[in-house]
């Protein structure tokens, strides 16, 4: 039985309600989901989903001091003539720590320059770090504030760039860097940069 307040016409906004509500409730699952999905694609360990807009242009115009000679500055022309690995790192970065032994060790070989680049980092924390874990690199910038990084594109550390003698970013890598990639990645893109000097 209706009562007075139940009319027929109060049943049917209460009825288009429901339905409104269930609607927007399944939108919102389904967002959800589509956001968990991301979420768990972002993980992966192919992590550069998005290629850098730098590969096969000039590298960005950098000037920035050497960290263990902050008086010296370096240039993009001063890294000119022969392919370099420039390695974005910081004594803050836990991933850095996990890649540092697989860098050394390819390093050690001298088949490519590698040039530090320590990302926003105390001058004196990075030059504790370089000590406990070893230098593998022929010499370390320092971008203290982030700005030039800017214009690498860089978002974090650790991240890798091959740059050909010409100064043509050739490869880039987000993530720690592992034999594998060294192996897969790495050394094929250097022997094609090498082989179009």
């Amino acid at each position: 039985m209706n009562t007075p307040s139940d009319t027929p016409g109060q049943n049917k906004s209460r009825g288009a309600l429901v339905f409104a509500a269930v609607i927007i409730g399944l939108f919102f699952v389904g967002l959800m989901g589509l956001l968990a999905y991301g979420v768990k694609q972002s993980g992966r360990a192919d992590r550069e989903a998005l290629p850098s807009p730098l590969i096969g242009k000039p590298a960005p115009a950098f000037d920035l001091p050497l960290l263990h000679d902050p008086a010296t500055r370096i240039d993009n022309a001063d890294l000119a003539g022969a392919p370099y690995v420039m390695n974005v790192w910081g004594s803050w970065c836990p991933e850095c720590r996990v890649e540092h032994p697989v860098l050394t060790k390819f390093a050690l070989t001298k088949r490519v320059r590698f040039i530090g680049y320590n990302l926003k980092d105390e001058r004196g924390e990075a030059l504790r770090w370089l000590e406990q874990f070893g230098n593998p690199y022929v010499l370390v910038i320092a971008d203290e504030d982030g700005r030039a990084a800017i214009d690498w594109g860089i978002y974090g550390a650790p991240e890798t760039f091959l740059v050909d003698a010409k100064g043509i970013v050739r490869w880039k890598h987000v993530g720690a860097v592992t034999d594998e990639i060294i192996a897969r990645e790495l050394i094929p893109a250097l022997e094609k940069a090498e082989a179009q000097q």
